[in-house]
């Protein structure tokens, strides 16, 4: 608290590289202590959170009349699979803390009008984080189904626990941080670094960009969870498009309006020269 209190006080944000690395060791340790707390609580929710990652593959199988079951082909693989998983609420959990960390351990440095932005970024990541995810959930089942249609009549799906986790938070990650990239986008543009225009001029390659990452992303070769993935972002960067163009032209207002203050007041001074 000392610490954040000198660098406060210190109109310039400048600090020696001691207390420096000081407060990051501060920021870090709470951050790491709320990961801790979130962990702690998600082995408490590990039981009915894995059974709802786990009932889109069961339904398949009672639905489809086919075997399909999650397999743990290890002695430890629950364990680790437990660990994994309450490690994973832990961050979901905790994120608006370590979030905020990092915010206000960036703040200091920062100007004021960049400290607004910072702010405004910190409120909307973590929603638009937190959505993403969700509409992951919600696409999980769907992709889970596609996937498992490919098999073979008489085939069985008998799924590896890891292999099937790690399919689940590639997913869950994959929308969450696309779902973030909106946010960059117009913080960039309010800290005058990417004008509206430019990103205009290239949405065409946006366009191209997203899907292809929609593509990627989106584990697994069915178009559903590409599309449920592409849609919504391709709506978010129309939203954030339009959001920079309109930035763009109240800063271009207030520059031509600081401009013309400044042209009166060399003509008022310029009169009263000629007096």
């Amino acid at each position: 608290m000392a610490l954040s209190k000198k660098r406060r006080a210190n109109p310039e944000g400048r600090m020696a590289l001691k207390e420096h690395l000081k407060e990051l060791r501060n920021r870090l340790f709470k951050a790491a202590l709320a990961v801790i707390a979130g962990t702690v609580g998600g082995f408490f929710l590990y039981t009915p959170v894995f059974e709802a990652l786990t009932r889109p593959v069961l339904e398949v199988g009672n639905q489809d009349g086919r075997f399909a079951t999650i397999n743990f082909d290890g002695v430890a693989t629950s364990f680790d699979l437990m660990v994994q998983v309450s490690v994973f609420i832990g961050l979901l959990v905790s994120s608006p803390v370590w979030l905020y960390q990092l915010w206000a351990f960036i703040t200091p440095g920062l100007k004021r009008k960049e400290r607004r932005v910072a702010l405004v970024f910190m409120g909307i990541s973590v929603p638009m984080f937190i959505g993403g995810v969700a509409l992951a959930w919600l696409v999980l089942p769907n992709a889970v189904r596609v996937l498992t249609d490919f098999t073979p009549e008489g085939g069985s799906n008998v799924i590896t626990a890891s292999v099937y986790l790690a399919f689940v938070i590639r997913l869950l990650l994959a929308f969450g941080i696309a779902f973030l990239l909106p946010v960059i986008m117009v913080g960039l543009n309010l800290l005058g670094i990417l004008p509206g225009r430019t990103i205009l001029k290239g949405w065409r390659i946006t366009v191209f960009v997203i899907c292809l990452f929609a593509a990627m992303a989106a584990p697994g070769a069915d178009a559903l969870s590409m599309f449920y993935l592409a849609i919504p972002l391709l709506a978010l960067f129309g939203i954030a498009l339009g959001l920079c163009l309109l930035n763009d032209r109240r800063r271009a207002r207030r520059e031509a309006a600081r401009e013309a203050e400044v042209g009166a007041s060399a003509d008022t001074a310029s009169s009263i020269d000629g007096l």
